[in-house]
């Protein structure tokens, strides 16, 4: 199953939070509780995933394409065009050595905070996964990102009660609208420890976006995501 929506028409800053964004609400994590205790991960591992999503706009090839984001129903899919900048071999890509494509769209980034030290974003994804992830051909880089499994014993049945959450410490006001169609803003930015004035903003950004819409009276209506 894949969802489409687009975020093009608009600065690549904004376009990659709002990517970020989205996959942080699709990033759930998983539980497990055990008569001992409660063991936790997530689908995809969060910085790995950023790590891709930036690399993605940043060394993609802007005249051959734009990246895509694919969100499946067991994976999720970062597309970028172009291929290796030339004189960049496989070897040197996962020795984590890096040659800007764009060295003024990474200057921004790395203004904006969004990159920390060139080729440091490599080394993050490869500390998680393993070469098996990218896809490397001449006109595209593909990285494939299976959702983690859920935990099952060692025959084939569940052992434990399996529980599709995403934690406190990344709840969003997206997530929060998921679970709470008629909160406030006032209970939203209780709830995900932002100010009003924060919440008002994004929920305006995600109305813009179609990602959700009000429905009913200001004061006994609700929120739809779509």
């Amino acid at each position: 199953m894949l969802e489409t929506r687009e975020y093009g028409n608009r600065c690549l800053i904004t376009a990659a939070q709002r990517i970020l964004d989205r996959l942080d609400s699709e990033n759930r994590t998983f539980a497990k509780i055990t008569p001992k205790n409660r063991i936790e991960k997530e689908r995809v591992n969060t910085i790995a995933l950023r790590e891709v999503v930036i690399n993605a706009i940043v060394h993609n090839d802007y005249t051959k394409g734009v990246p895509l984001v694919e969100i499946f129903t067991d994976r999720i899919v970062i597309t970028s065009c172009g291929g290796l900048v030339e004189g960049l071999t496989e070897s040197d890509f996962f020795k984590c050595r890096s040659m800007p494509r764009n060295r003024e769209l990474m200057r921004v980034f790395r203004d904006m905070e969004l990159i920390e030290q060139i080729g440091s974003g490599m080394s993050r994804i490869l500390r998680v996964y393993d070469r098996s992830i990218f896809e490397l051909t001449p006109s595209f880089t593909v990285v494939t990102f299976p959702f983690e499994e859920a935990f099952i014993s060692p025959n084939g049945g569940s052992n434990g009660k399996m529980i599709g959450r995403i934690t406190d410490r990344k709840k969003t006001t997206l997530d929060v609208i998921k679970e709470i169609p008629t909160a406030t803003i006032a209970q939203l930015a209780e709830l995900t420890g932002k100010s009003q004035r924060t919440v008002s903003h994004e929920l305006k950004e995600y109305q813009d976006a179609e990602l959700i819409r009000r429905e009913g009276a200001k004061r006994n209506g609700h929120w739809v995501v779509l």
